[in-house]
């Protein structure tokens, strides 16, 4: 007998699975061309490495960025070279190292070199200053007074070289074309290859870090991840498929559509030119976590009925029209998930809602469309099959046993449960209220590689890896060497090395400190003459082209934002004296540090409180969709429960919230109501008129209860093993998306049961239904 005459939750639109059974040539053929075009738009995928991803948004604060970033084009092309060894001082080390610095400008693709070599004297009379390093090293006496002027040399002590001597670091400026493009890799490459060979033998350490070399790791990464990843999804579905249902055409049936749609989704992602990211390379596992239960819980649907003798047919028929609307609305509230994250201020996180939302629909069709087409395609032998499974179906009958045992227990005492669940996560949810927003720079590179480990090493010996700048503005009518234009350099330059967290201060002001000191000159010619003979790559990091604005730039330690926040702060207030005394010039703090010091804690905040309306939002949602007070009450526990335990051990842990966990419980949300919307689905089938309603509550856990155990622990499964990746991000994502994925299995067993039966029992004494009929 064919089920579905009650009133369907999903509005009629399972009923798009039934084409499949009506027009099962048309929907392959189609589903073919469909792999064929998504197979060549994967292709296209490319990789987005920027450092800036996360904050790119159209604020004010980033245009600026982005504008010092095209005007002052050198953080984002410079690879920083960090030499360190007790014997870097010595003379055999020095030979190798200027030997060096030879050999990496000559390398392709690079435009320059600062290092301890590019320090001069002080200039004699109108003459040129000459190297501080001369031509041929001295030997005994004086040799260790060279090491000495070096050691006081002001342009390099603490800037280029380490306080003790230990550390020096280089910076390697690379054409812009080639850091945007797959030469990259060959460029680093040839670095490290010409580091290897001339420093062979010294004893010392090098590591590279900066933007390019950040940039390669994470791109190196991403696609390395891409490829682990989709891997294990096919070879997870395909595993858990054969065990679930012994069978390798069941196994095709169930597993065949969510791999379908990983393919179709990531090939549409490359055709609309989606790049690749620390969120969007977790679309693989995502995909299969979206549609993998919900093919499960259809073909498991199709498989009761044939062993209950219907025909393949009426049986897929019959799973669609009973389960198909479950899918449906466990795939809505998947996307409104993605859609609460449009409303994000970053870039990144916007396009990770909407690659998901995009990746939810064609996953919700791939499975509404290919489990009955493949089903009546693939199913021989109906009776045959049903004799066989009978006597050999000890795995599901386990857990049937078991889901009875554990309903029977919720439900013996549904009032009591339910308080208990209230008071649980209340008290869970004030925990979560105390999670403080956490960002690091260093969170979104591998750091498994070298860049971390080398901005690590100069936070400690140089005060500070990541740079820091103030963009200085000339009003109109005022060029670089009017006296008020020098003027609001030098204050501004004493303003950001006076704050005590920035280090390793540069600026036009530099040269003109140090041309008063050593020729005794400040007049402006004297600065013209000795800025026109630096080369451009090294003048255009502190001068723009057009020589209407400067750039004052320091570094900071990579610290949580948090702390970093304040000296952002000091310093803004700090410069206030200089805007006052200089009104026409516009005096703005920028950098990635101060954007993300800034914008960092507010993103995630606003993340946060878009999860919280999302709780109410999705709970209506699902309640309008059964139509039922009750419905949309029982499902808040169940929804909240996952994200304010995953709270508490974010708290535990002393992680806080950052980008990647927030994101992570947001997608949770969603994807955990799976379970819920099945069980609820099955229920409203199994509710009896005047029956107490523990059992139908009892009933339908034995329906569906097995195959949500068994998707829900592989589909954990499946998120954690992105805690192999090396972007800590990605890392945190994954287990912690595994971990919520389990408490909504949880959730659902010890939560729901109890309150849906308690909430129905208070619906039927005051005279309504719990559900719609």
């Amino acid at each position: 007998m064919r089920t579905g005459a009650s009133p369907s939750i999903a509005f009629g639109l399972e009923r798009i699975g039934l084409i499949s059974l009506r027009f099962p040539l048309v929907v392959g053929l189609t589903a073919v061309v469909l792999l064929i075009a998504a197979a060549i738009g994967m292709t296209r995928i490319k990789v987005d490495d920027s450092l800036s991803q996360l904050f790119r948004s159209e604020t004010p604060e980033f245009k600026t960025f982005e504008e010092v970033t095209r005007r002052f084009p050198s953080n984002e092309f410079d690879v920083l070279v960090v030499v360190e060894g007790k014997n870097l001082l010595e003379r055999a080390s020095l030979e190798k190292l200027r030997d060096l610095v030879t050999d990496l400008q000559l390398i392709e693709g690079a435009r320059g070199i600062i290092s301890l070599f590019s320090a001069r004297q002080p200039p004699q009379g109108n003459e040129l200053p000459a190297p501080l390093f001369p031509e041929q090293l001295p030997e005994g006496a004086e040799y260790e007074r060279l090491i000495q002027r070096v050691m006081s040399n002001e342009i390099i002590y603490g800037k280029l070289l380490s306080e003790d001597g230990e550390l020096t670091l280089m910076v390697l400026a690379l054409d812009p074309d080639v850091v945007s493009s797959s030469r990259l890799r060959d460029v680093i490459a040839n670095i490290r290859k010409t580091i290897d060979e001339d420093l062979a033998g010294t004893g010392l350490t090098t590591r590279l870090s900066g933007v390019p070399v950040m940039q390669l790791e994470i791109r190196n990464a991403v696609e390395r991840d891409r490829l682990f990843y989709n891997a294990f999804g096919f070879a997870a579905g395909a595993l858990i498929a054969i065990v679930f249902f012994r069978r390798l055409s069941f196994m095709i049936i169930g597993a065949g559509p969510p791999l379908i749609a990983i393919v179709i989704a990531l090939g549409v992602l490359g055709w609309f030119d989606f790049r690749l990211n620390m969120f969007l390379n977790v679309m693989t596992p995502l995909i299969m976590v979206i549609s993998f239960s919900d093919s499960m819980q259809l073909t498991f649907a199709a498989r009761d009925r044939l062993l209950q003798g219907q025909p393949k047919f009426e049986a897929f028929y019959d799973a669609m029209l009973v389960v198909g609307p479950a899918c449906v609305l466990t795939h809505a509230t998947a996307a409104l998930s993605f859609v609460a994250l449009q409303f994000s201020e970053s870039d990144l996180i916007r396009t990770f809602g909407e690659a998901g939302l995009v990746a939810t629909l064609i996953a919700m069709f791939a499975v509404l469309t290919l489990v009955p087409l493949l089903g009546i395609l693939l199913v021989r032998n109906e009776s045959m099959f049903a004799a066989e499974i009978k006597e050999a179906d000890t795995g599901v009958d386990v857990l049937r046993r078991f889901c009875a045992w554990i309903a029977a227990k919720m439900v013996s005492r549904p009032g009591l449960y339910t308080l208990l669940s209230v008071l649980i996560v209340g008290g869970l949810g004030l925990v979560y209220e105390n999670l403080e927003p956490r960002y690091r720079l260093a969170d979104q590179v591998p750091d498994r590689e070298q860049a971390v480990a080398a901005s690590h090493r100069l936070d400690a010996k140089l005060n500070g890896a990541n740079p820091i700048d103030v963009l200085i503005e000339f009003p109109k009518g005022k060029s670089l060497y009017d006296p008020e234009t020098l003027a609001t350099i030098a204050e501004v330059h004493a303003t950001v090395e006076k704050l005590p967290g920035i280090a390793n201060v540069w600026s036009p002001e530099t040269l003109r400190r140090w041309l008063a000191e050593k020729l005794g000159k400040s007049d402006v010619a004297t600065l013209k003459q000795y800025v026109d003979m630096l080369p451009e790559h090294l003048t255009r990091r502190f001068i723009s082209a057009e020589q209407d604005a400067v750039l004052v730039s320091g570094r900071v330690p990579d610290v949580d934002a948090s702390q970093l926040l304040p000296v952002i702060e000091s310093l803004d207030k700090a410069l206030d004296d200089a805007r006052k005394k200089h009104p026409g010039f516009k005096i703005a703090v920028t950098g990635l540090s101060a954007i993300a010091a800034r914008n960092s804690a507010l993103m995630i905040q606003k993340l946060n409180r878009g999860l919280t309306i999302e709780f109410v939002f999705v709970a209506a949602f699902i309640g309008l969709a059964f139509r039922s007070w009750v419905v949309m009450l029982a499902a808040i526990l169940p929804g909240i429960f996952p994200v304010v335990l995953s709270g508490m051990i974010l708290w535990a842990l002393g992680e806080g919230l950052q980008f990647a966990s927030v994101v992570a419980l947001t997608v949770s949300f969603g994807l955990g109501l799976s379970a819920t919307i099945h069980f609820l689905n099955r229920l409203r089938l199994e509710e009896r008129p005047g029956a107490d309603p523990a059992k139908a509550v009892e009933r339908a856990t034995v329906l569906v209860g097995p195959p949500l155990i068994l998707t829900s622990v592989v589909l954990a499964c499946g998120l954690i093993v992105t805690a192999f990746s090396d972007l800590p991000s990605l890392r945190l994502f994954g287990w912690l998306s595994a971990f919520a994925m389990l408490a909504a299995l949880a959730a659902d067993l010890l939560i729901l049961r109890p309150t849906i039966t308690f909430l129905s029992r208070v619906a039927r004494r005051m005279g309504g239904k719990p559900f719609y009929r």
